[in-house]
């Protein structure tokens, strides 16, 4: 696993800093975004920033979402964000929605822009995290700045960043509930989505879930195989959007709330690199021949595509399914 996300790191950093240097900017500059908490139901909260809904029509990237959950003991914070700034404005919600103390703190994955923020958060706050994502941040913290300075600017506040240590781990495959007090929150890795370490967060009186990167937002919106694992990714998938009923809320990683049909295009997507990678593989093409026929135009629309597809999933497909064989 270690080796693997190191990998995948380097890979990812490589196809993000292309598109940095195309762009000449940050994929979105975390001195500037502003987020709005949005009330799902009584105590549920999703936050996103306010240009969230604009930016997604246009199939551009946003900036990370999440929320938070409001019971009579106190509150349980969803990602905690890139920097002090931002996790001020999660904080500075939660203050004025609920005035009750963060009890705990959930980071979805160990991306900085998830979990650079436990560091500002009360001393009384229990984080809780995946082991993989701990074991990242224990082995690789060092890289991990780096690579969120390449890609989100300096002067963000990064360079600030420590890490702070996990209070609660969910072992692979596992689950917590947690009792906030008249609130039950259920805390579950589903499998490999995305970074080995996910957790999806699920609030079953609201019927609301928070996904973290897995599922970036609605449409145009790609998956991100950043550690390959399509085989993976995609049974996990599934299992997400048969375990949500048809009338759930969905807070994805980076934008506004979405429903359980939205993670259909995303199934479909991964379903179909996996059908035409492998047709490729069974035709004896390489990998550059196969990045070549694999184009899915049915996908397109979404800003960073021109990398995510043909640099980053459509090799990591072809390693999976080639390992298979």
């Amino acid at each position: 696993m270690k080796r693997t996300i190191i990998a995948a790191s380097i890979v990812a950093t490589t196809s993000l800093l292309s598109f940095a240097a195309t762009a000449n900017e940050p994929v979105w500059d975390a001195n500037k975004v502003q987020l709005i908490a949005e009330k799902l139901d009584n105590g549920v909260y999703a936050y996103y920033p306010s240009d969230a809904k604009e930016l997604e029509a246009k199939g551009l990237p946003v900036a990370t979402s999440g929320g938070f959950i409001v019971g009579e003991k106190g509150v349980l914070i969803i990602d905690t964000m890139l920097n002090e700034r931002l996790n001020k404005q999660v904080q500075g919600m939660v203050a004025t929605e609920a005035n009750k103390p963060i009890i705990y703190a959930v980071n979805t994955s160990f991306h900085g822009d998830h979990s650079y923020g436990n560091m500002y958060l009360p001393k009384e706050t229990k984080i809780i995290q995946h082991e993989v994502a701990k074991d990242y941040i224990d082995n690789h913290f060092a890289h991990d700045t780096e690579f969120m300075m390449h890609n989100f600017g300096k002067g963000r506040g990064i360079e600030e960043i420590k890490p702070t240590d996990a209070d609660i781990l969910v072992g692979t495959g596992g689950d917590i509930t947690l009792d906030l007090g008249g609130k039950r929150v259920e805390i579950i890795d589903f499998g490999f989505a995305q970074t080995g370490g996910d957790l999806f967060v699920w609030e079953p009186e609201s019927k609301t879930m928070w996904s973290g990167n897995p599922i970036i937002t609605v449409k145009p919106s790609l998956p991100w195989l950043l550690d390959g694992h399509l085989l993976e990714t995609l049974a996990s998938l599934q299992k997400v959007r048969a375990f949500l009923p048809d009338d759930a809320t969905v807070v994805p990683g980076h934008g506004s709330p979405m429903t359980p049909d939205d993670i259909q295009w995303h199934i479909d997507y991964l379903d179909t690199i996996k059908t035409q990678v492998q047709a490729a593989i069974d035709e004896g093409l390489t990998l550059e021949e196969t990045v070549a026929k694999v184009q899915m135009p049915e996908f397109r629309g979404y800003a960073l595509r021109d990398w995510v597809h043909p640099s980053l999933n459509v090799p990591a497909a072809y390693r999976d399914l080639s390992a298979t064989k």
